[in-house]
């Protein structure tokens, strides 16, 4: 397969970078991830140079997945009420959160960092169907 050298701006790498798996992610798998595959983010798979299919690494949440207490398209939620505001992730089939503008994250921390525009521990997210905040259901599951 020929390879070309493309030149992008900071704003449209910027969107790259938000729509990547840091060290995993090339460029080019983003770009045919957005385009090619009819605009679906879904990470769980990615076409490998030799063209055979590789999955990505399961979310940080997979193993609540597995364990059954987290449920693909269960809803998280949290809030903060002295900015009046409220966000909310959908938990992926693979363990990953997906944001109301379709962006995806491995992990509770960086898809709430996102929404917050800080750093903060994602695991405070409430798992809406239970009631529970995500660090009560991995300990739950890491004592089980």
């Amino acid at each position: 397969m020929a390879r070309r050298t493309i030149e992008v701006d900071d704003e449209v790498f910027a969107f790259l970078q938000q729509h990547c798996e840091p060290l995993v992610d090339t460029p080019n798998d983003v770009l045919r991830r957005l385009l090619l595959s009819g605009g679906s983010e879904e990470p769980q798979e990615k076409a490998a140079p030799t063209g055979r299919r590789l999955l990505r690494r399961p979310g940080a949440l997979f193993p609540l997945i597995n364990a059954g207490v987290l449920a693909p398209g269960d809803v998280l939620r949290h809030e903060q009420p002295r900015r009046r505001m409220v966000h909310q992730a959908t938990v992926t089939s693979r363990g990953w959160l997906k944001l109301a503008d379709g962006r995806q994250f491995s992990t509770p921390s960086r898809a709430l960092a996102e929404q917050t525009g800080t750093t903060i521990n994602g695991w405070i997210y409430v798992h809406v169907p239970s009631g529970k905040p995500l660090q009560v259901l991995r300990r739950q599951v890491e004592h089980s």
